[in-house]
């Protein structure tokens, strides 16, 4: 599974898709769900905004990041590696 419950909150892995400003990178999380009625496996997408101290990725980078306390208004993780 993508996601799982640590001490410190969730850490999931992504790629990156965008590099939208200074310290901050876009990273889309991928996770397969099961439709109730039909069984059938659906790709969902969600996008985050993560806290990339220095710039270090670049896009297309398979990255890990970990739920932290809100940095700005959309803001709430930052890059493990």
């Amino acid at each position: 599974m993508n996601d799982k419950k640590e001490k410190n909150g969730k850490v999931l892995k992504g790629e990156v898709v965008a590099i939208s400003s200074q310290d901050t990178i876009k990273v889309a999380v991928t996770r397969f769900v099961k439709h109730p009625k039909y069984k059938k496996f659906i790709k969902r997408v969600k996008k985050y905004l993560v806290h990339d101290k220095g710039n270090t990725t670049e896009i297309g980078d398979k990255v890990k990041i970990k739920e932290v306390r809100p940095i700005s208004k959309r803001k709430h993780f930052e890059l493990i590696k």
